[in-house]
């Protein structure tokens, strides 16, 4: 198959207008797709939904969120309907990217456990590291150790679910790990996000994640380009959809 074949299904748990739009251009501009390759199944418009929404798409992408919270199934009811298509995603061995809340979602889904932090919790450009098993893996093999990536998140899993091998990770927070039986990677970290996405990001919801608007510019301040991340989604479309 040519990649511009390729039908992908974005799992988006985006609310904000803006913040759904930009989430569909930087999964497209980093994984070389046009924007009519990637189909959209948002969950504040869908909460409930089959499996068989996989049907015909050449692999899954589920998007972050700042709006929802895998903690509270009371105000999100779209949770369980989320973790068992990334259930039925392993099963039926449909290449997976899953980003940010995507990787705490299969954590859950495959029997691993997600905390919350309400302080100090990671925001901005952090060093991620590689775990030895990285070396041999499709996606990280070629990435060098604490490449730079973008960071957001108030809950977070401190090992990978059993049957399955991390990849990357920093001093608190299981940053990436791959089902051991399927191609199906989770990253805690965003990589399909950029310096400009995170500065639009943060400043949209400055409220939420900073204490002041001195803290919002700190982390501004502080921001880079992250290009060792943001090439592993390309990496996946090549590697583990298109194989080549």
């Amino acid at each position: 198959m040519q990649k511009s074949q390729l039908k992908i299904l974005l799992l988006q748990i985006r609310n904000e207008t803006l913040t759904r739009q930009e989430e569909h251009v930087s999964f497209a501009r980093y994984s070389g797709l046009r924007l009519d390759q990637i189909d959209i199944l948002n969950v504040f418009d869908t909460p409930q939904f089959s499996p068989q929404v996989l049907d015909g798409y050449d692999a899954l992408m589920v998007g972050g969120s700042s709006e929802a919270n895998v903690l509270k199934p009371e105000t999100n009811p779209f949770l369980e309907s989320c973790r068992a298509l990334m259930r039925s995603a392993v099963t039926r061995q449909l290449p997976t990217f899953a980003s940010c809340f995507g990787h705490q979602l299969a954590v859950q889904a495959l029997g691993g456990e997600v905390v919350h932090d309400e302080t100090d919790f990671e925001m901005g450009t952090v060093p991620i590291g590689l775990r030895p098993a990285a070396a041999s893996d499709l996606l990280y093999h070629d990435t060098p150790d604490q490449f730079l990536a973008i960071s957001v998140h108030q809950q977070r899993s401190a090992t990978a679910p059993e049957g399955c091998t991390e990849l990357a990770w920093t001093d608190n927070c299981c940053h990436s790990f791959k089902v051991d039986r399927a191609p199906f990677w989770t990253f805690q970290f965003h990589p399909e996000v950029d310096k400009q996405t995170l500065i639009d990001r943060l400043t949209l919801f400055r409220e939420k994640y900073t204490r002041d608007s001195d803290h919002l510019q700190q982390v501004l301040d502080n921001a880079v380009e992250t290009p060792e991340s943001n090439v592993l989604v390309g990496k996946f479309i090549d590697r583990a959809v298109l194989r080549l």
